[in-house]
């Protein structure tokens, strides 16, 4: 026997569609989601993380093929819920092999900085697979907050969402942010450096690393802004005995937030 949903689909077939248009651009264009104030999200992996901290779409896109196929906690998870012609699906998809359904939630109210939290500072960390990675560090080592300084590439954009693999939902993140902002946190600002302070695996034998603090994570050609850098409470080396100039900036986030995750459980 066919499953009859609850909420009955709105069939759309034509390309020139508004909603269409609009769905479009939060897939192509990174920071449209600050016009639409909603975001684009592709596949149940990052669906069904949203549910688990008990966010809901509000818009779910299904392809025609994949409709008839899909669990009820699916077609019931948002208000509205569409059903495309698989090629028409095709053209919003953003992945080389297709899901065949997507959400569309609204974005995050604008909170307040949370000043006492551990948090990680984003200054100018440009690309979306290392921004994505570096959320999903954050979230699983205990981190709470994410501040990212303008220049930062856009926390809500699809490659990002994709490499954070659910982490946003976790965490409160903070866009555009100022130098200025920064000056609000009562924990200490920890960031690395080549040249100074002490090794990293040092501190955390000597239990010296403070927990909570905010890491200062930087550009990853040019590193921590200069201006960042006097906010510093501590300065501390990643230990490279293989000789290589630097470590990839995600790389070298895991190991600095991981030591603190540490130094809070010892």
């Amino acid at each position: 026997m066919n499953r009859l949903p609850v909420n009955l689909p709105t069939v759309i077939s034509s390309p020139n569609n508004a909603l269409l248009k609009n769905l479009r651009r939060l897939v192509t264009v990174s920071t449209d989601y600050r016009k639409q104030g909603r975001f684009w999200v592709e596949g149940d992996h990052l669906f069904l993380a949203a549910l688990l901290r008990g966010k809901r779409p509000c818009i779910g896109i299904f392809s025609e093929s994949f409709w008839p196929l899909a669990p009820v906690e699916y077609t019931q998870a948002a208000i509205k819920t569409i059903v495309l012609p698989d090629a028409l699906y095709d053209t919003l998809s953003a992945l080389e092999s297709s899901a065949r359904l997507g959400f569309v939630f609204d974005l995050p109210a604008v909170t307040p900085l949370e000043t006492h939290v551990s948090t990680v500072i984003l200054d100018r960390v440009q690309d979306a697979g290392n921004v994505g990675a570096i959320l999903r560090s954050a979230s699983a080592f205990g981190f709470q907050q994410v501040i990212a300084i303008k220049g930062t590439a856009a926390l809500w954009s699809p490659k990002v969402l994709r490499a954070g693999m659910g982490a946003h939902w976790g965490l409160h993140l903070m866009e555009r942010a100022t130098l200025e902002t920064l000056t609000s946190l009562t924990v200490p600002i920890v960031m690395t450096s080549p040249h100074r302070g002490k090794y990293l695996h040092h501190m955390l034998q000597n239990k010296d690393l403070p927990m909570p603090c905010a890491w200062a994570i930087g550009n990853e050609g040019q590193g921590v802004g200069h201006e960042l850098e006097a906010l510093a409470t501590l300065h501390v080396r990643i230990a490279q005995p293989g000789g290589e100039e630097s470590l990839n900036v995600a790389a070298a986030a895991a190991i600095c937030l991981h030591a603190s995750a540490t130094a809070q459980l010892s």
